[in-house]
């Protein structure tokens, strides 16, 4: 059996906790049924999120991405926000062949500069905006062949099932992060925001 972890006498490289500077560039809303966004002035966040999004609630229901549970169970909804970077879809644009991804065409609801590689971030890092809203970082955001299609059908790719395909690789640790709401407030463009990577460590087996 493979050993994830080192005896408790193995030293670990331990990463100190760091702070870094961002800024929102770009908020965008899922106003109606579907995960496609639209870009709005202001976001409003609540501890379900942000209010009027598709992707509101405390809760939500488990699918394809939570195997352990029977699909539809009810969980806590970790997927409240999702945050990209300009530069990392300018990459999986060019892997695809195609001009670009608007972050609407996936779903976005923030797109952030300032913070390079910004899908490396990891789970427990604090995003503090100026405004006073606070959010915590779950995960990166598995790319799917859903919002393939969308890119691909949006870009107006000959073969959108292709495309659909073809999203997932080339997305790969550059589709951003979901977050949820750890502190409610309002997120305003061009806001600057203060983010907090958590302590880390790594194991050199």
């Amino acid at each position: 059996m493979l050993d994830l972890f080192p005896e408790a006498e193995t030293p670990v490289e331990i990463v100190p906790a760091r702070k870094l500077a961002a800024r929102v560039a770009a908020r965008y809303l899922a106003p109606f049924d579907h995960f496609e966004t639209r870009a709005v002035d202001t976001l409003q966040l609540g501890f379900d999120g942000i209010d009027g999004d598709f992707h509101v609630g405390t809760t939500r229901r488990s699918g394809g991405r939570e195997p352990w549970y029977p699909r539809g169970t009810e969980m806590r909804n970790e997927r409240q926000l999702s945050i990209v970077a300009a530069d990392e879809l300018a990459i999986v644009a060019e892997r695809m062949g195609i001009a670009e991804i608007k972050p609407e065409w996936i779903g976005a609801n923030l797109v952030i500069e300032g913070l390079p590689h910004l899908s490396m971030l990891p789970s427990g890092t604090l995003l503090f905006f100026k405004g006073g809203a606070t959010v915590k970082v779950d995960a990166q955001n598995g790319p799917c062949r859903i919002a393939g299609r969308s890119v691909a059908e949006h870009a107006g790719m000959a073969d959108v099932e292709a495309g659909a395909l073809l999203f997932p690789k080339a997305a790969k640790r550059l589709r951003g992060l979901v977050a949820w709401v750890e502190k409610p407030g309002t997120i305003t463009a061009g806001e600057e925001i203060s983010v907090r990577v958590p302590e880390q460590w790594i194991y050199r087996a």
